[in-house]
């Protein structure tokens, strides 16, 4: 056995003195947790060092430190030569399952759309990609066990397989094959945006789950649901509908002194017009003008807009609860709303062109249309009669 280095490579690593350690606790019959306890690691460390690092020569599995020592520096020898690289039965396995032509059920290849050159960058926007079997390398990874159960060779993590598409010197696989994957990104997003927290704004007391029970039924007015349109150039107008009454406020969102589209400063401050700070304001002023007994709650997307939430209801005493990803039919008013209003605010077209007293007419519009739901009223009568139920309960009301 060659020579090895006592001094460990970082605190990160066990050590030779650790690794003595483990060894005289094993030869003394102690466990994986107990010797973890006495060297101070993690009980799955120990554990994955007795598996990887015995030595397999004698007729059982037996740890020694010495041996144990040499099998680490072996294994952490950089740089290795890729897996995709010494085994070309693998290397095909995996591309075929990337960028492997699709077929019909006969077994007849389907050629599908001519995609664009390979350019080096992300997926072409809007145009045909490739029509191949485009597995994830996850899929890869798990399904080979299954179709070679016996041969340990033909194992590869998906891990193995990004840096192979992704890493230059590791390139066994063609740069290009990153078309193949779903995303079609040319560079891989880093690992501390993926662990970023989407929805990080929404606190568990703010879930739909926590709402009044009241506003399911639509029989106390007061909830209220909220949402943007946006509109061409990241332009917008907040939507507020009220669940009993189908009431629509709509929410002037100006953009701010300095906006360029595509031209915004990286990192730089939100001027699109619904920042989270803006949203807040634009909302709150909007919403103060109504009596509390009409502001029970207010319900929204997960968008992060609605970021400032907390403040809001400190400078309105109005709650807001997100809904679940992914289920607008927990919105259903201000979705239905939404479908209404796309006839005055197409998708495609720039919504900054109108000012507060445009986006009012169309409110305006809206509430004064009779309604099925309603019997036939409109939602302003409706509403008006909710002001006046409270104005009859001695409660003062609004201008």
């Amino acid at each position: 056995m060659p020579p090895f280095d006592l001094a460990p490579l970082s605190g990160r690593y066990l050590s030779f003195r650790e690794r003595e350690g483990i060894a005289l606790l094993r030869a003394q019959g102690a466990g994986v947790r107990q010797i973890a306890r006495e060297i101070g690691r993690d009980p799955s460390t120990v554990s994955r060092e007795l598996r990887r690092n015995a030595a397999t020569r004698g007729s059982k599995a037996e740890y020694r430190a010495s041996v144990a020592q040499w099998k680490a520096e072996l294994t952490a020898k950089r740089p290795k030569v890729a897996k995709l690289v010494t085994n070309p039965k693998l290397y095909a396995y995996v591309q075929e399952r990337l960028s492997g032509q699709i077929s019909r059920l006969d077994g007849s290849v389907v050629a599908g759309p001519q995609p664009p050159r390979w350019t080096g960058n992300n997926k072409p926007h809007r145009k045909d990609r490739a029509w191949v079997q485009a597995w994830s390398p996850e899929q890869i990874a798990n399904r080979i066990k299954l179709d070679f159960p016996d041969d340990e060779s033909m194992r590869i993590s998906h891990e193995a397989i990004y840096q192979s598409l992704y890493i230059e010197g590791r390139g066994a696989l063609k740069r290009e094959l990153v078309w193949c994957l779903r995303t079609g990104r040319a560079l891989r997003a880093p690992r501390e945006r993926s662990r970023r927290k989407v929805w990080a704004h929404v606190t568990p007391e703010t879930l739909i789950s926590e709402r009044p029970a009241e506003a399911d039924d639509r029989a106390v007015p007061g909830h209220w649901e909220g949402d943007l349109l946006i509109g061409l150039e990241r332009s917008a107008v907040g939507t507020v509908v009220e669940r009993t009454t189908r009431f629509t406020m709509l929410v002037h969102l100006p953009r701010e002194q300095g906006y360029r589209h595509k031209h915004s400063v990286k990192n730089g401050p939100a001027l699109a017009g619904y920042s989270a700070v803006t949203m807040k304001n634009a909302l709150a002023k909007t919403m103060s003008t109504l009596p509390d007994q009409l502001t029970r709650s207010l319900t929204w997307d997960r968008g992060k807009e609605m970021s400032a939430h907390a403040q809001f209801k400190v400078e309105t005493d109005i709650p807001v609860f997100f809904a679940d990803p992914q289920s607008p039919w927990q919105r259903g008013t201000n979705e239905n709303t939404n479908g209404l209003l796309r006839q005055y605010f197409p998708k495609g077209t720039d919504l900054s062109r109108w000012s507060a007293d445009d986006i009012e007419a169309v409110a305006h519009a809206l509430n004064t249309r009779p309604r099925k739901t309603l019997g036939w009223k409109t939602p302003a009568e409706a509403f008006n009669a909710q002001l006046l139920l409270l104005q009859q309960a001695g409660v003062a009301t609004t201008d």
